[in-house]
């Protein structure tokens, strides 16, 4: 293949393997974007992504789906990438994944998007090989994957995580479309839960699972609970279920201010490979 002025395009089928493979140069910061890349993203007609390439090699690529999130970019890439960036600016809200790939791309192509109303700099990307039960860290038994007759019990401890969270509730109007994405991690046994009478206390879930890893993500425990001891065996029961259920290398991010969370994931067995950032707005 020729070099081109333009480095930049739609991955196609062609570039089916390279893109997982530029992933698994770190699985545990890009199963996301492999996640979706395997789950049939890319392909002919598809805008979900947009590679830079260096003599015909994939080299670096920015998944644009309601998330900017770049993979393997770098000063070469930033300038490039940011223009089909902008073009997707109307369904992007936020720019999230390795603090120094979101903040060099957030340079080159900021001006173009909302002012940020938030950003969050500093998040370490925490992993772990090992499940807690082999560090002695003891394992709730009430922590299960949840039934999809408990959907509607999982609605609202997700909405509340997700409101606290991001700053605003996850839909508007009738929550449909979010129930049915609920109802799709249910179904998949991503979805770990505590239930006690007849509403979740905790859960979790399984965001993402691609090139041997699992993210986790929406993590919640019940506020009238919090303080007392308990996140730790219950997070502690939901990684080793997922580390044997999805993939053996479990990970997640955290808001660097969040220290509560940050001392049960140590606790766990979590280790910091990395830092992540994400600009909301």
């Amino acid at each position: 293949m020729l070099r081109t002025r333009q480095p930049t395009r739609l991955p196609g089928p062609d570039d089916v393997d390279a893109a997982p493979d530029l992933c698994a140069r770190d699985p545990a910061a890009h199963v996301f974007v492999a996640s979706r890349i395997l789950d049939g993203g890319p392909g002919s007609g598809s805008s979900a992504a947009y590679g830079w390439f260096d003599d015909g090699e994939l080299e670096a690529l920015v998944w644009t789906l309601a998330n900017v999130v770049p993979v393997g970019t770098s000063t070469a890439s930033w300038a490039a990438l940011a223009a089909q960036v902008r073009k997707v600016r109307r369904r992007s809200a936020s720019f999230l994944g390795p603090r120094d790939e979101v903040h060099g791309l957030w340079r080159a192509a900021g001006d173009d998007f909302p002012a940020p109303r938030t950003i969050r700099a500093e998040q370490p990307l925490l992993a772990s090989h090992t499940p807690p039960s082999q560090l002695g860290v003891r394992l709730d038994p009430r922590v299960r994957p949840a039934t999809i007759d408990e959907v509607d019990l999982v609605l609202p401890a997700a909405e509340h995580m997700f409101t606290r969270e991001i700053g605003y509730r996850p839909y508007t109007g009738s929550p449909a479309f979010y129930r049915d994405s609920i109802w799709r991690l249910v179904r998949a046994g991503r979805t770990y839960v505590v239930v006690e009478d007849g509403r979740v206390i905790f859960k979790a879930d399984v965001g993402s699972v691609a090139l041997g890893a699992c993210r986790v993500r929406g993590v919640w425990l019940t506020p009238q609970l919090r303080g007392q001891g308990l996140a730790a065996p219950m997070m502690a029961a939901a990684l080793e279920q997922a580390m044997l259920d999805h993939a053996p290398l479990a990970t997640l991010y955290v808001n660097d201010f969040n220290a509560p969370a940050l001392a049960t994931y140590r606790r766990i067995g979590m280790e910091r490979v990395g830092t992540f950032s994400t600009i909301l707005f």
